[in-house]
């Protein structure tokens, strides 16, 4: 398989924009006309040839081969070391210069989802579980392609679901060509437990496995599956859920409003913040990650 180019690497203007497609895929049922309209600012036709180029690539190299190299590169988590707080300096390096419909960093992002499940009363470790919900985004900031990064997320090693944004292109991925990956079940048994199977590679879940010794288990779930859209959002792959899966999938369903509605022009002090979510981060997470 070809590796991808340069140019190919990075389609859209920045990773952002993907998340502004999911609000035109899904817009928000309590505000429908802000959703479709406010929120997109952007000339459609442009926006769309970028989105749909990076499903294509996101498509064409996420194959079942491709996640175990990345699984290998980046699981052992021997890039960098950080405290947190420095971390999520870090990550505001990532500067998204082309979005029309905000001016917030990434740190502002992050607080914007935690703040709206904070006002709504649930338990502390879901209001960490928003705040951090995007730091696997670093990834970007290790050289990894937007289309490793950000995503739909959907498994690998078993035939692609035609729900997915952009299935067509999976016709491009070489395991859509493989017998023993290109069935129903592929090289899983029916309803055997997402703990069993392969999801395309991103941020979701490098962060999982960057925090799965340190929170509950909803909130891994949610932090796994934030961007499995096929299945939270179409159901698309129930055949391979178990009974504990879909009892979890509630918590995801419950997190995701907050993830694609929450970002508001109004940015949050985050200096005033500070104290709550510091003693909110020591309470969980260990005083330095590694990346």
């Amino acid at each position: 398989m070809k590796k991808p180019n340069t140019i190919e690497n990075n389609p859209l203007k920045s990773i952002e924009d993907w998340e502004k497609d999911l609000l035109k895929r899904y817009p928000d049922p309590a505000d429908h006309n802000k959703s479709k309209e406010a929120y997109r600012n952007y000339e459609d036709g442009d926006r769309h040839d970028t989105v749909k180029e990076f499903y294509r690539l996101n498509h064409q190299y996420q194959s079942y081969d491709f996640v175990l190299e990345k699984e290998k590169e980046f699981l052992s988590f021997n890039k960098k070391e950080m405290g947190f707080w420095e971390a999520v300096d870090f990550l505001n390096t990532l500067v998204d210069d082309s979005d029309p419909d905000t001016d917030l960093d990434q740190l502002q992002h992050l607080l914007q989802t935690s703040e709206a499940i904070r006002a709504d009363g649930h338990p502390d470790w879901f209001v960490l579980t928003g705040f951090i919900h995007d730091f696997g985004k670093v990834l970007c900031l290790f050289g990894e392609p937007q289309w490793a990064v950000v995503g739909d997320t959907f498994p690998v090693g078993c035939q692609f679901s035609d729900k997915i944004v952009f299935p067509e292109f999976f016709d491009l991925n070489p395991d859509s060509q493989n017998p023993e990956l290109n069935t129903k079940y592929g090289i899983y048994s029916p309803n055997c437990g997402l703990d069993q199977v392969k999801m395309s590679w991103g941020h979701d879940e490098y962060l999982f496995q960057m925090v799965k010794d340190y929170l509950p288990e909803e909130a891994l779930y949610m932090i796994r599956y934030h961007s499995f859209y096929a299945q939270h959002k179409e159901n698309a792959y129930d055949h391979l859920l178990n009974d504990h899966d879909k009892a979890m999938f509630e918590w995801v369903k419950k997190f995701n409003p907050y993830d694609l509605y929450s970002k508001v022009p109004t940015p949050p002090d985050a200096k005033a913040l500070r104290p709550y979510y510091e003693d909110l981060v020591a309470k969980y997470l260990p005083s330095v990650l590694k990346f």
